[in-house]
């Protein structure tokens, strides 16, 4: 009876002591599910944005393209404006010559005029003078005449008055026909200045309405491309910062995942090194990002100041902070061959210093150009950069 008692007081003081254990692994479970959820929700978004980003592009190059070929047309277009412009100075230079013709044959127009008013007015008296006088014939000239040497006196004057009345009269008529071909000319000249003028303004008009429209379009263009380079700015932005939560919580998840396996061993893989630290893998190797174009080695999600160890023994060549590496331990193991570490939080061993494999060299942290503690693990061959995975 007394034993039966005492299983039933163990019991009731056992259970709830078994569930309080086993509520950490419960509640870490879960929260590596509902990270695991976030991941795959915030993956699909950048997914969208990425492809988003494509068109984006690929329209941002489309108007890039409409850009270029308007600018060749306004640049086809400046030549041929330049081409006109020499017309244009060319027939300014017609119409300054045309207007210089035209003051001349204005002023000798106005001669003429005077000229011939003044012929009319003298023939005009001269026919009144013929008019009212009787007019000489040559009966009356012999008769009157007393002599041969009057006769021939008077024959001359008659002769020489009947000459300058045709003199009067040529010039008056020649006055009267220049004054109507200066005319002539000068409304053919003043109708050439205005054809001049106007084809000019026309052809300066033409110019300018394509050149306005072109710019008008290319002006156009410019603003949705960049619209287009905003919106796509904004995606970039976006998908940045979910990349950063995503790697924010992968980092998480290895930690929880760490939790969970209560650590252990460093591992060893089907290669010569050893995996420096357990972890998933959070960044494969040559990922292209924002900031680079291939991602120089792996990121493996474990909690800040999870132990680092020598993936294989050698001399250590660099312990130092190493600009966006942060604190950067490189240790070269043979001739051509060399692993490094980046973003570490502390250096266990110095340069010059020799290690062993599995040796703890440092401690995994956020230095340099990190969004979440991790170790960065690079590969070198002959100093440059190659995939881990072969490797490990």
């Amino acid at each position: 009876m007394r034993l039966r008692r005492l299983c039933v007081l163990l019991s009731v003081v056992a259970l709830p002591l078994l569930a309080w254990a086993l509520l950490p692994v419960v509640s870490t479970g879960a929260d590596s599910a509902s990270l695991q959820r976030r991941i795959d929700r915030d993956q699909a978004a950048i997914d969208r944005k990425r492809r988003h980003e494509g068109v984006l592009t690929t329209d941002i190059t489309a108007f890039n393209r409409r850009i270029g070929s308007l600018q060749a047309n306004i640049s086809k277009l400046q030549a041929r404006e330049d081409r006109i412009e020499g017309d244009l100075d060319a027939k300014r230079a017609e119409l300054t010559r045309i207007q210089e013709e035209l003051r001349i044959e204005r002023a000798k127009l106005a001669r003429l005029k005077a000229q011939l008013a003044a012929g009319k007015v003298v023939l005009a008296r001269r026919l009144r003078e013929i008019y009212t006088a009787d007019a000489p014939d040559i009966v009356t000239v012999l008769l009157n005449s007393h002599g041969f040497a009057d006769l021939l006196e008077r024959s001359e004057f008659m002769h020489r008055i009947n000459e300058q009345d045709r003199v009067i009269m040529v010039a008056v008529k020649k006055a009267k026909d220049e004054t109507t071909a200066t005319t002539k000319r000068l409304a053919k000249l003043e109708d050439r200045a205005q054809k001049v003028a106007a084809a000019i303004l026309a052809r300066r008009d033409e110019v300018a309405a394509v050149k306005g429209r072109l710019q008008t379009t290319q002006s156009g263009l410019a603003d949705a491309r960049a619209g287009k380079q905003g919106a796509l700015n904004a995606t970039r932005s976006s998908r940045h910062k979910l990349e950063e939560d995503v790697r924010a919580m992968q980092a998480q998840q290895a930690r929880i995942q760490g939790d969970l396996a209560g650590g252990g061993p460093i591992r060893q893989g089907s290669g010569r090194f050893i995996w420096p630290v357990n972890g998933p893998i959070t960044a494969p190797f040559c990922e292209r990002r924002a900031w680079e174009a291939c991602h120089p080695g792996i990121d493996i999600g474990v909690s800040s100041g999870t132990p680092i160890h020598a993936a294989d023994s050698g001399t250590v060549r660099i312990a130092s902070y190493y600009g966006g590496y942060g604190n950067y331990t490189c240790i070269q193991h043979s001739a051509s061959l060399s692993t490094c570490y980046g973003h570490q939080s502390s250096f266990a061993v110095g340069t010059g210093q020799n290690v062993s494999q599995g040796q703890v060299i440092g401690y995994v942290g956020c230095t340099g150009l990190c969004f979440g503690a991790h170790l960065h693990f690079e590969v070198r061959v002959n100093g440059s950069v190659v995939d881990p995975l072969g490797y490990l």
